[in-house]
């Protein structure tokens, strides 16, 4: 019998958060150079060819929760309103994440998005995997602000994105050093504005 293909999309969707979940637990528990890909394909019951097709690299069974942002500033910028400039959409779209308290802006305060960012933060070789994710999304943003792209558009992209990621970096450390994100929050609008204001 052939199944469905939104079957087989569900049940390799499963597969791939069930790796990226129990690669995160043990990381968390043990350190992230302390655990083997044997030690997850284990835990997740999967062979290591398998945990190989759904992540690449050992750091990307932790990087996976950023690749859900992967190329958002460039959505953003390209389906923005007409009316409104590339700069006012990204603003508005990282102060709609800190509403939210969307992990992805550092401002979050439960516990495990805490220790998840402590982990990338202080693991060197994920600390230089997420740098390549970030040159993706300058490289897609750069596009996004002029299809050539000029090297005018690759440092406003540029910018742009190192500007994301200081202020997601300064809002994780206020609640790494035991701050709420609710009392964290004011600042980080305030900080964002800032920085959004100097890039225009």
């Amino acid at each position: 019998m052939i199944e469905p293909t939104g079957l087989r999309a569900r049940k390799k969707a499963r597969t791939r958060d069930a790796i990226a979940e129990a690669a995160v637990s043990l990381f968390l528990a043990h350190g992230f150079d302390q655990v083997s890909v044997s030690d997850i394909a284990a835990v997740a019951e999967v062979s290591k060819p398998t945990l190989f097709r759904y992540f690449p690299t050992k750091e990307d069974l932790v990087l996976q929760r950023f690749a859900d942002h992967q190329g958002e500033a460039a959505r953003v910028v390209r389906d923005r309103p007409s009316d409104v400039s590339p700069m006012a959409a990204l603003h508005a779209h990282f102060l709609d994440g800190l509403d939210r308290f969307e992990p992805v802006t550092g401002l979050n305060d439960h516990p495990a998005v805490v220790d998840f960012h402590r982990l990338v933060f202080t693991t060197p070789s994920l600390a230089g995997r997420l740098l390549q994710y970030m040159l993706a999304d300058e490289q897609a943003l750069a596009e996004a602000l002029d299809p050539g792209p000029d090297v005018q558009a690759r440092l406003r992209a540029a910018q742009v994105i190192a500007v994301q990621r200081v202020l997601a970096r300064a809002n994780w450390q206020k609640i790494a050093d035991g701050r709420s994100a609710r009392d964290v929050r004011p600042e980080a609008v305030a900080d964002a504005d800032q920085a959004f204001a100097r890039l225009r």
